[in-house]
């Protein structure tokens, strides 16, 4: 963990941008660096594993709370709202983590050669402590990063690995689910899919039930069942993330980041931007600005 810690604090010192993340030339791999602890962050994830080298972290999903730490790798194994907050990053010591996304394909390739383990707890976010296997390969995956000429060639066969030791160790469980090409969660994937492209356009739900290849009940059940929320409250969360994205780092006024992500009217929008960020949007954004400002 102490190789990994200076590898990915190398990378991220080189190439972090002013948010701290810095994506790498292996697809789906990012370190992340803090210096001082950070606002609330509400994101939908896609599907990743996060170890922590350095600082901590505090994540939570509905009223699910996960502090994780040094040592740590969390888990989000569905496409579901969390709310999370670095709670402990210095100049001298900061966050550092590396994040990498989950792939589906490998993930399912790789369940149909291994023996299914035993089955085990299925919520889609979790912490536990990171396998030995996992960080040894992670850093092997951070050296291809200093001969760029190897990456190409390698890369894919050290990302299988990273996802064999996922699928061998703690996690394997509930990663295996996403292996399942005609399980729930890989049907509900699909949906999801739809939703993050066009979240700003009217979406049917019988569309979104079609693309699943489910009946309009059962996947009104099996959307919920995997990402916490109805298709109508995924999408509104998508919506309001990128209007309070727009606003906060392209400056856009809250009536046009509202019409810019679907929305018809302001006043719905004002409303459930406050129910959601605790603040009505211009207050938001201005609170934010102020932040900004004061820690320059």
């Amino acid at each position: 963990m102490t190789d990994l810690l200076h590898a990915v604090r190398r990378h991220a010192e080189a190439h972090a941008d002013t948010t701290g993340l810095a994506r790498t030339a292996i697809p789906g791999l990012t370190t992340v660096r803090a210096t001082a602890p950070s606002d609330l962050v509400y994101a939908i994830s896609r599907p990743l594993v996060c170890l922590v080298l350095q600082g901590s972290k505090h994540v939570t999903m509905g009223t699910q709370a996960f502090p994780f730490t040094a040592g740590d790798s969390l888990l989000i194994a569905a496409d579901v709202p969390t709310v999370s907050q670095i709670t402990h990053a210095t100049v001298v010591a900061p966050y550092l983590s590396l994040v990498l996304e989950l792939d589906l394909a490998v993930i399912a390739d790789l369940a149909a050669q291994m023996e299914a383990g035993a089955d085990g707890d299925h919520a889609p976010v979790r912490v536990e402590p990171t396998d030995a296997e996992v960080a040894d390969t992670a850093l092997r995956l951070m050296r291809l990063l200093d001969r760029p000429a190897s990456v190409p060639v390698l890369q894919a066969q050290l990302v299988r690995e990273v996802h064999y030791w996922l699928l061998s160790g703690r996690h394997g469980a509930v990663i295996r689910r996403l292996g399942w090409a005609d399980g729930p969660a890989r049907r509900v994937a699909r949906a999801v899919m739809v939703l993050r492209t066009e979240f700003a356009q009217p979406l049917p739900v019988e569309r979104l039930a079609a693309v699943a290849g489910m009946s309009l009940s059962s996947f009104h059940q099996h959307f919920r069942a995997v990402t916490s929320l109805s298709p109508l409250q995924f999408q509104k969360h998508l919506r309001l993330i990128e209007a309070r994205r727009l606003m906060l780092s392209e400056g856009l006024s809250a009536s046009n980041a509202a019409f810019a992500v679907g929305y018809e009217s302001v006043s719905q929008f004002t409303r459930e931007y406050g129910r959601m960020f605790g603040l009505p949007p211009v207050r938001d954004a201005k609170a934010a600005r102020g932040k900004a400002q004061a820690s320059v």
